[in-house]
């Protein structure tokens, strides 16, 4: 949708295909919570937060010069949707629902001439005089014509909303490497002993410090049936799909050293996770961790206890299925793009979004790097076409 905006804006005749019945679908999964459009950090730290393989090492920073937050803050203030900063640094409409901004989004592509087809599945790509675009419509083929065309078919995360990655297929059969599709900002399962579960379940781990292998997240956890959710884990998961026995080490008293829980512990000469629990304020989730993970106890002193509590490493089996992850990693190689996101073997076709190759934490960092790609292909599709 970014990338039809920009392009209509440019004076070029555009068609918006999408398999659905409407388009947004998944801005509106973002909407569930509170759309967090972007993240209101400086440009320099912004850009640090997304990661890949074969990733340019000035991708980012160029692609934010086009379009960072302030762009896409003031994106929505000319649709009428005024934006917040949070405490957190996220960025929000003041609704916080994304229904209101889609609604708005769409008669500007209308008013700009942008036609939309609705239930065109792609399939496939033809070059000839013109690309021949191939889409399942109603049980039939139809093909369409087009100088410049963008792909902006999203990951494979909430396939529901369309983002199913069954194009991977369709370019992989064009000669174009694609990087296989992993769960990311998705919870990681854990085998819980019962007793932790009936102790702990839907509890939250708060102010925790988490660590994979050289990656650190400070915020919160939750303990679910399968394992662990929430923001802190979200952030790993780079590192984490790069171990090869993906595991975490939780500090549950980051404010706090060694010493310092020693010294608060006092003279307890028994009883120490007991004692903890209260002296420490240790959460039930915490103590339930400490208590019933094995090989954690009994603690014979008040030392050992609290150097696991500043490192209680929890060994993790697998993330959780990619349909249910907020976003996915992988997609098309960085080395199959060129800086216009035109894909090298195939000249004329540029890509966007979720389905090149990068990955980003939750926070907004998402929805801005699918607003910038959208931008740059674009802008890109514009150039080629003159």
């Amino acid at each position: 949708m970014r990338a039809a905006e920009t392009a209509a804006a440019a004076g070029a005749a555009v068609t918006l295909f999408d398999a659905k019945p409407s388009v947004g679908r998944k801005f509106l999964v973002a909407g569930r919570g509170g759309l967090n459009l972007t993240h209101a950090e400086p440009r320099e730290r912004f850009a640090t937060r997304y990661t890949g393989e074969e990733q340019p090492d000035d991708l980012w920073p160029s692609l934010l010069a086009e379009f960072d937050a302030d762009a896409l803050r003031q994106w929505a203030t000319d649709l009428g949707v005024e934006t917040f900063v949070a405490t957190s640094g996220r960025v929000y409409p003041h609704a916080l629902k994304a229904a209101p901004l889609l609604r708005r989004w769409v008669q500007r592509l209308r008013a700009a001439g942008v036609q939309f087809a609705l239930r065109h599945r792609w399939t496939g790509l033809r070059p000839g005089v013109r690309w021949q675009l191939d889409f399942h419509v109603g049980g039939e083929t139809r093909t369409f014509e087009a100088d410049a065309v963008i792909l902006a078919l999203g990951g494979g995360s909430w396939p529901e909303t369309g983002s199913d990655g069954a194009w991977v297929s369709v370019l992989e059969k064009l000669g174009v490497a694609v990087a296989p599709l992993m769960p990311s900002n998705c919870g990681w399962e854990i085998s819980w002993p019962p007793a932790l579960l009936a102790q702990a379940e839907g509890q939250p781990l708060k102010n925790v410090t988490v660590r994979a292998g050289e990656m650190t997240a400070v915020g919160e956890l939750l303990v679910t049936q399968y394992g662990l959710e929430g923001g802190a884990i979200y952030q790993l998961g780079p590192a984490l799909r790069a171990l090869p026995e993906p595991a975490i080490i939780i500090d549950f008293k980051p404010a706090h050293t060694v010493e310092q829980l020693v010294k608060k512990l006092g003279n307890c000469p028994r009883n120490f996770l007991a004692e903890a629990r209260s002296r420490w304020r240790l959460s039930d989730a915490a103590f339930a961790i400490l208590e019933n993970l094995p090989g954690r106890g009994p603690f014979t002193s008040a030392k050992s206890l609290a150097a696991t509590v500043k490192g209680c490493v929890l060994k993790l089996t697998r993330p959780r299925p990619l349909a249910e992850a907020i976003s996915s990693a992988g997609g098309i190689r960085w080395s199959e793009l060129d800086a216009a996101l035109m894909v090298r073997r195939l000249p004329g076709i540029f890509a966007a979004g979720e389905m090149i190759d990068w990955d980003a934490p939750t926070g907004g960092y998402l929805i801005q790097g699918c607003f910038a790609t959208g931008t740059r292909a674009a802008r890109s599709a514009l150039a080629w076409q003159r």
